[in-house]
C-alpha cells in the first residue's frame, strides 16, 4: 500500500509536528489543539473556516518562522503532540481495561455518511452527525472500530436562496488536497478493489481519514480506468434516483468489504448503521458460499457477527429496489449465492411488499442477530413496524432493542462552558464524566456565573452570524433583504428560540406559522420581545420541504416582524455549533411518533440550552420536568398539528417568556438559570456518546466479538 499525502508546504523543523496534528481529526475535540491552530493566525483561521490543512498551506512562511522561534508556541505544540501520542496506544483505555479478552478483535462500522468535521462535507444531516460522534467516542474509549463510507466529492449541496425565497441547490465541489484525507494506492493494478455494475468492472480507490484511534475508509470511483459515467457514481450524497442509490449502496456494502480485505483488515464484528449498508452482509455471505458453505449456513455465520441499527420510524422511509433494477444493474448476483432470483429476493422480502421488491432494512434484519432502534420509543415503534417478520410473536416480544443516541461531549460543548466546569468541578473532571455524582455538582454552580457565561456565548454567536451575513452580502446577495433576514439585527439580550434541522413536513418547521398574527404579537412585544432563528436544508426533491423554507423566508423578510426572525443559509456543523451555543431555547417539534431520536436537543443542552419539544424520540425519556418543556401527546395522532400548535404557544406565552424575564436584583433570571443547569445535568450525565458506546459494547459489540459470536437467541428471522 502506497499512501499519498497532501501538499502542505515545507514547515520549519520545530513545527514539523503540525502536519500530523492537522491530518488527524482528533484535533477537533482537543481544546489545546484548536487554540494552537488559532494562534497561528486568528483571522486566517476564521477565513479558512477552521481547516488546519488549508491554514498551513496558506500561512505566510514568515509567520511560520516566527512561531518556530516562539517558546510559548513550541511549548503548546509539544503539549498537543503529547496528547496525540496517547491516541497511538490502546493501553489503559476504557475498552482495554474492561474487555481484555477481546484484544485484537475489530468491529467494522458501515454508514452512508459521516459528519466528523465541517471541513470534510460528506454528510447531509442527523445520520452522519450521529455516525461521526460514534467514531469520535470509539476513539475516546478505545473501542476497536474501523469505519467504511463513500467519498462524495460534491458533498450534499450548497444552499442559497433566490430573490423570491426559493432554495437554490448548487454543487459543493471540494479539493481533497486541502482535507485531512490520505489516498491509498494499490501496489499494482487499478484501485484497491472492484465491483461489477451493469456488466462493467468498476474499480474502487479509497481515502483514509484518521479520527484519533479510529480509521475511516472512504471509497471513491473517480479513477481514470473507470468509464466516465462510473467515475461519477460516488460524486454526490443522496442524489435523486433509485438506480444511482442502488449502485452507491452496492459500492458501499460489497465494495466496502473488499476494500477492507485489500488493506489487510479482517474484522470480527460488523455493524450496519441503517439499511443503506445491508449489502455488506450479502458480500460476506457470498464469500462463505464461495468457500463451500450453503447459503443457509452462510447466513447463520454472518448473523452471528452482525448488528444492525435502524434510524427510520416510518415504514415508507426505507430503501427498496425492484427485481428488474437488480437484474439490470447487479447482474444475476444470486448465482454466486447458489440460489435463484426468487431465493435472493426472499432475503429482502418485507411484510406487505410484493415478491419482486428487495427491501434493504428487511435484508439487514434477516442477516443480523442484534437489531436496535435509537431511543426507547423508537424501539417500540420499530417492533410494531417489523412485527410481520416474526408472525408468531406479539409486538412487545419482537427482538428489536434500543440504544438511545448520544452526542460527543467534547465536539458540541462550548469551550467557555468547559472552562467554567474546569473551575467549578475541579481539574481533571473530564476523566470522571461517567460518575453521576460529578454531574450533581453542576446544579450547585452559582446562577449568576451560569447566566454570564451564557450571555457571553450569545454575544459571540451574534457576532458570528453578523460576519456570516457580511461575507454573503459581499460575495453573493444582490438584495439587502437577504442581509436583513440573515441575523445581523438579532439582539443578544432578547429571548431567542432556535430551530435547525432538515426541512421536511414531519419536522414541522412551520408549526408556529399556523397563526402568523399570534406569532407576530409574540415576536414584537415591546416589553418582552422574542426572536426566532431558523436554519436547515430541504432535499431538492422534497417539494413540500422547499415550500416550508420559502414560507419561512417570507416571514424573515416581512418588515412587520421587525427583524425578529432570521434564516441562516447553508446549515452545517460549523453553523450548528454557533446556534446551539447562542440561543435560549431549542425547538424540536416533530409530529410524534416520527422522530427516531433527534440529537440536536442534546447538543443544545450540553450548552445549557433547554429544549421545548414534542413527546417523541429522546425527549420522551430525557425530559424530567425541570430541564425544558414538553408538548403532551395529542389526543388525535392522525391530525395533531392544531393541538400541538396551541400547546406550543401556551407554553411560550405562559411559561417560557415570563420565566426568562423574571430577574433578581442583579438582573439574573434565577429560575431560568436553574433550568439551564438542569438541562446540562441531564444531558451530560445520560445523553452522551460515551454512554451510547458503552451500551453498544455491552449488548452488541462484545457478543459479536466473542469467540463464539452472537448466539441464536430468537433474533432476526432466517430467509
Amino acid at each position: 500500500m502506497n499512501p499519498t499525502h497532501h501538499t502542505i508546504g515545507p514547515l520549519p523543523e520545530p513545527l514539523s509536528g503540525l502536519r500530523d496534528i492537522a491530518l488527524d481529526l482528533a484535533w477537533t475535540w482537543m481544546r489545546d489543539a484548536r487554540r494552537l491552530f488559532r494562534s497561528l493566525d486568528p483571522t486566517l483561521w476564521a477565513e479558512t473556516r477552521e481547516n488546519p490543512v488549508r491554514l498551513l498551506k496558506e500561512l505566510p512562511s514568515g509567520r511560520l518562522q516566527e512561531c518556530a522561534e516562539d517558546p510559548e508556541f513550541l511549548a503548546l505544540l509539544e503539549s498537543v503532540r503529547g496528547q496525540m501520542a496517547v491516541l497511538a496506544s490502546d493501553d489503559g483505555t476504557w475498552f482495554s481495561v474492561n474487555h481484555p479478552e477481546l484484544a485484537g478483535r475489530t468491529v467494522a462500522y458501515f454508514c452512508a455518511e459521516f459528519a466528523v468535521h465541517h471541513s470534510v462535507p460528506i454528510y447531509a444531516g442527523g445520520l452522519g452527525v450521529l455516525a461521526g460522534d460514534h467514531l469520535k467516542c470509539a476513539s475516546d474509549l478505545g473501542v476497536p472500530l474501523v469505519a467504511v463510507g463513500l467519498l462524495y466529492r460534491h458533498g450534499y449541496f450548497d444552499q442559497r436562496f433566490d430573490d423570491d425565497g426559493r432554495q437554490v441547490s448548487e454543487d459543493e465541489v471540494f479539493d481533497p488536497s486541502v482535507l485531512p484525507l490520505t489516498r491509498l494506492e494499490a501496489g499494482a493494478g487499478p484501485g484497491l478493489a472492484s465491483v461489477r455494475l451493469e456488466g462493467r468492472t468498476v474499480h474502487l480507490s479509497a481515502w483514509e481519514m484518521r479520527v484519533g484511534r479510529t480509521r475511516v475508509f472512504l471509497i471513491d470511483t473517480n479513477l481514470q480506468e473507470n468509464a466516465e459515467q462510473d467515475r461519477e457514481l460516488t460524486a454526490r450524497l443522496y442524489e435523486d434516483g433509485e438506480e444511482l442509490r442502488l449502485k452507491q449502496e452496492w459500492i458501499l456494502g460489497v465494495g466496502g468489504v473488499r476494500v477492507l480485505r485489500a488493506v489487510g483488515i479482517e474484522p470480527t464484528g460488523w455493524h450496519a448503521n441503517e439499511g443503506h449498508a445491508a449489502f455488506m452482509m450479502l458480500e460476506r455471505a457470498r464469500e462463505l458460499v464461495e468457500r463451500g458453505s450453503s447459503l443457509d449456513e452462510a447466513v447463520r455465520e454472518v448473523r452471528s457477527r452482525s448488528v444492525f441499527t435502524t434510524h427510520t420510524p416510518v415504514a415508507a422511509g426505507h430503501d427498496d429496489f425492484h427485481l428488474d433494477q437488480i437484474q439490470s444493474i447487479l447482474d444475476p448476483v444470486w448465482e454466486e449465492l447458489g440460489v435463484d432470483a426468487a431465493g435472493f429476493m426472499r432475503l429482502g422480502k418485507a411484510p406487505g411488499d410484493d415478491d419482486d421488491v428487495f427491501h434493504m432494512t428487511a435484508a439487514a434484519i434477516r442477516m443480523s442477530s442484534r437489531i436496535n432502534g435509537v431511543s426507547a420509543q423508537h424501539g417500540e415503534v420499530s417492533r410494531r413496524i417489523w412485527q410481520g417478520l416474526w408472525p408468531d410473536k406479539a409486538p412487545d416480544d419482537v427482538p428489536i432493542g434500543h440504544v438511545t443516541n448520544g452526542v460527543h461531549r467534547w465536539t458540541w460543548m462550548a469551550s467557555r462552558i468547559q472552562c467554567m466546569l474546569d473551575e467549578e468541578l475541579g481539574a481533571g473532571w473530564e476523566a470522571r464524566v461517567q460518575d453521576p455524582a460529578l454531574w450533581d455538582r453542576v446544579l450547585s454552580i452559582p446562577d449568576e456565573r451560569v447566566w454570564q457565561v451564557h450571555l457571553g456565548l450569545k454575544r459571540h454567536s451574534a457576532g458570528f452570524l453578523r460576519e456570516q451575513a457580511r461575507v454573503r452580502w459581499r460575495d453573493q446577495w444582490t438584495d439587502a433583504k437577504h442581509f436583513a433576514a440573515a441575523g445581523p439585527l438579532l439582539d443578544p439580550e432578547v429571548l431567542t428560540l432556535g430551530f435547525a434541522r432538515r426541512f421536511t413536513s414531519y419536522k414541522r418547521a412551520d408549526l408556529l406559522l399556523r397563526d402568523e398574527e399570534r406569532l407576530r404579537r409574540l415576536l414584537t412585544d415591546p416589553h418582552r420581545p422574542v426572536q426566532l432563528i431558523y436554519a436547515g436544508k430541504a432535499h431538492p426533491a422534497d417539494d413540500e420541504g422547499q415550500r416550508i423554507l420559502e414560507r419561512i423566508h417570507q416571514l424573515a423578510w416581512d418588515p412587520r416582524n421587525e427583524g425578529r426572525v432570521a434564516f441562516v443559509e447553508d446549515y452545517d456543523m460549523h453553523l450548528a455549533r454557533a446556534l446551539f451555543q447562542g440561543v435560549d431555547v431549542w425547538l424540536n417539534l416533530p409530529r410524534a411518533p416520527m422522530e427516531a431520536s433527534g440529537t440536536s436537543g442534546m447538543k443544545a443542552a450540553l450548552n445549557m440550552v433547554p429544549q421545548l419539544g414534542t413527546h417523541d424520540g429522546w425527549w420522551a425519556e430525557g425530559f424530567d420536568g425541570e430541564n425544558g418543556w414538553i408538548i403532551p401527546i395529542a389526543a388525535d395522532l392522525d391530525d395533531p398539528d392544531e393541538e400541538d400548535w396551541e400547546h406550543v404557544f401556551r407554553i411560550l406565552e405562559d411559561q417560557v417568556v415570563p420565566l426568562y424575564h423574571d430577574r433578581n436584583g442583579n438582573g439574573v433570571p434565577v429560575g431560568w438559570a436553574r433550568r439551564m443547569k438542569r438541562a446540562l445535568w441531564v444531558a451530560g450525565r445520560d445523553f452522551t456518546a460515551d454512554r451510547m458506546l458503552r451500551d453498544y459494547v455491552a449488548s452488541y459489540y462484545a457478543p459479536a466479538l466473542s469467540p463464539e459470536g452472537i448466539p441464536e437467541d430468537g433474533g432476526a428471522p432466517t430467509a
